[in-house]
């Protein structure tokens, strides 16, 4: 008899989590706005974004040469800069106050002044300094015009201490040169590439931030069209808090399994973005990140009252997400308060284990720590989901009951 119940209760308990399901999968298919954040934006964002980025680095920037040397060498100098990939003389200006005038225009974005001592420093064997002015309101300009003026600058002093040398062979110029000889290997992004270094994280907090956007909008216009606010209905199928927290994350996961591998695994391919990731590996690091932001979605729509607060409350946070997650800005020199708060959110641990395991070919055991954080984050907020459905469950049937007494 006892089996025979146990048959009953596990077949009822399936269907109902089956209705449950079905109910919110064609609640998702309806709503237009639901399936723009669904669907939509997990394949436009990324792509944008990609697009947006895809030249990896800014080539040809266009500075403003001042050379008031007027000598061999400084030519030298200045031509071999404005051969470079990455910067373009497009103006030569008799004094510095003339490029300033060209910059304020927008017609370059950094000026190269060469002083009138130049040529005469380097021939007493003295110290020559050349100097360079950025717009520093674009960081990738900068860093185009200080590496390749650095570059250049290296080159000629080897150029100018071969000279010094006199009759030395040529074995003894290579080691007077370079004593130290080095290699510039960049790790993990070849390109030294702003796509390679943001969608990966980008691409991670899309997951999250559309979810919070799209079950709160799933919330929110369920609450307005029903006047004792549930989360869910109340009927014979909905009468089970797991139940109805198992029906509904399910049919997210679902969603969100197709999102995420088009995400993860089709954008960085699409444009090219270093992929080292082993599939496993992904797939296991992906599960447990999904379950975080359905159930931290999930939570979180318990403030939601209408379909517009979701937009309200949740779409500002993105940039800062991104800033405190230790990508953008280092993680060592963000604040102890920020670095605390942002163990709060799924796309902390999803973009620097997804960074390390698809840019950098990290296995399991190297990204453990963001493992265990995102399933101790599933188990946390599963647990707060069912709290926050059973209490406005009962709340929902006193207010009924009431309504149904007067």
């Amino acid at each position: 008899m006892k089996l025979i119940n146990l048959r009953s209760t596990l077949h009822e308990g399936l269907s109902d989590i089956f209705h449950v399901w079905s109910m919110e999968m064609r609640n998702v298919f309806r709503d237009a706005g639901v399936l723009i954040f669904f669907i939509l934006v997990p394949l436009g964002y990324p792509l944008i974004y990609a697009f947006i980025y895809t030249n990896e680095t800014v080539r040809e920037v266009p500075v403003v040469a001042v050379d008031e040397s007027h000598s061999a060498t400084s030519r030298e100098f200045l031509r071999r800069v404005d051969g470079a990939a990455d910067v373009h003389i497009v103006a030569w200006a008799a004094d510095v106050e003339e490029a300033k005038s060209i910059m304020r225009e927008k017609g370059a974005y950094g000026t190269i002044y060469v002083p009138e001592e130049f040529n005469d420093r380097l021939a007493h064997g003295e110290q020559a300094t050349v100097s360079i002015f950025c717009d520093m309101s674009g960081l990738l300009y900068y860093k185009a015009l200080l590496s390749t003026c650095t570059e250049v600058s290296l080159d000629m002093n080897r150029s100018i201490q071969v000279e010094r040398l006199g009759g030395a062979t040529p074995r003894q110029s290579e080691v007077s040169t370079r004593p130290i000889e080095y290699e510039y290997v960049t790790l993990f992004n070849p390109q030294n590439g702003f796509a390679s270094f943001l969608i990966p994280a980008v691409l991670m907090l899309i997951i999250q931030q559309t979810l919070l956007l799209g079950v709160g909008m799933s919330v929110g216009t369920f609450r307005e069209k029903n006047r004792f606010l549930e989360l869910s209905s109340i009927d014979e199928h909905h009468h089970g808090t797991f139940r109805i927290v198992i029906g509904k994350s399910l049919a997210y996961l679902m969603i969100y399994m197709l999102m995420g591998t088009y995400i993860a695994c089709f954008v960085p391919h699409l444009f090219s973005l270093v992929q080292l990731a082993d599939s496993w590996t992904l797939a296991s690091f992906m599960l447990p990140y999904l379950l975080a932001c359905i159930f931290f979605a999930m939570t979180a729509s318990a403030v939601v009252r209408n379909r517009e607060t979701c937009m309200l409350l949740f779409v500002f946070t993105s940039l800062p997400l991104l800033f405190i997650s230790g990508i953008s800005w280092p993680g060592a020199s963000v604040p102890t308060f920020w670095k605390v708060l942002s163990w709060v959110f799924p796309s902390t641990f999803g973009i620097n284990g997804f960074v390390h395991i698809n840019t950098m070919g990290a296995a399991l055991t190297d990204v453990s720590s963001e493992i265990r954080a995102l399933w101790i984050q599933t188990g946390f907020y599963f647990v707060t989901t069912c709290l926050v459905y059973r209490w406005q469950i009962v709340r929902s049937l006193k207010v009924a009951g009431i309504k149904g007494n007067k």
